[in-house]
């Protein structure tokens, strides 16, 4: 890969998606999150592009090695025949096509650990660039859903409806705070709230059968 290929898959990866969201006062902020998942497309086409190249060439030197190898083997039997008919002459040129050969394996070995080290790290880069652009995505779908919202609280009535929209900017702010400290997003905390007060019931449930167990106990121990 590329020096230049591997600065854009960085700066893919290590975008961050607050950065973008800091960014919502810009005059396009949603062409801006756009931009940068085509340019996320782009660095994912080039990636899969040089991936399926190394994997060729890794596909042509392996059966380039086995070929070898196997030739090898076949020598190996000629110089034997060659031998017990008395042709050392014979024998001679197969010996020196096999030291040609074992001079070759080790650069093709070679070169095959170089193609798997690189496949591996181009699979790995392909897999990071489809994660950053599926939060890319999300986060985008979340934009759009709070200018949809906005729009919508923007032309509702006053009295009860003001209060809604001042309450929903209240809640929208802590969110975005604490998505920020925490990296969890606003759903993420108030599923964990849920959560919490779900698990509190179950220890008060599970409380309450032991003491009907234990007050069970007691009565059965006097009677």
């Amino acid at each position: 890969m590329t020096d230049s290929l591997k600065t854009r898959v960085g700066r893919v990866i290590a975008g961050s998606v607050h950065a973008l969201l800091d960014r919502i006062e810009d005059q396009a902020p949603e062409a801006t999150m756009e931009q940068s998942l085509r340019e996320a497309d782009a660095v994912i086409d080039e990636v899969r592009h040089e991936l399926g190249t190394v994997s060729a060439n890794r596909h042509l030197s392996q059966r380039q090695h086995a070929n070898l190898n196997q030739l090898h083997a076949t020598l190996s039997s000629q110089i034997d025949e060659a031998m017990s008919a008395g042709r050392e002459d014979l024998a001679r040129a197969a010996v020196a096509r096999q030291l040609d050969i074992e001079a070759q394996l080790p650069v093709l070995e070679t070169t095959l650990a170089e193609h798997a080290r690189q496949e591996s790290e181009l699979t790995g880069f392909v897999a990071a660039l489809l994660a950053k652009k599926r939060e890319m995505q999300d986060a985008l779908a979340e934009f759009r859903k709070s200018r949809a919202a906005a729009t919508a609280t923007a032309t509702a009535p006053t009295g009860v409806g003001s209060a809604a929209h001042r309450i929903g900017k209240v809640t929208d702010a802590f969110d975005r705070v604490y998505e920020r400290q925490t990296g969890l997003s606003g759903t993420a905390r108030q599923n964990s709230l849920q959560q919490a007060a779900q698990l509190k019931e179950l220890d008060d449930l599970v409380r309450d059968n032991k003491i009907a167990e234990r007050m069970a106990q007691l009565k059965a121990a006097k009677s």
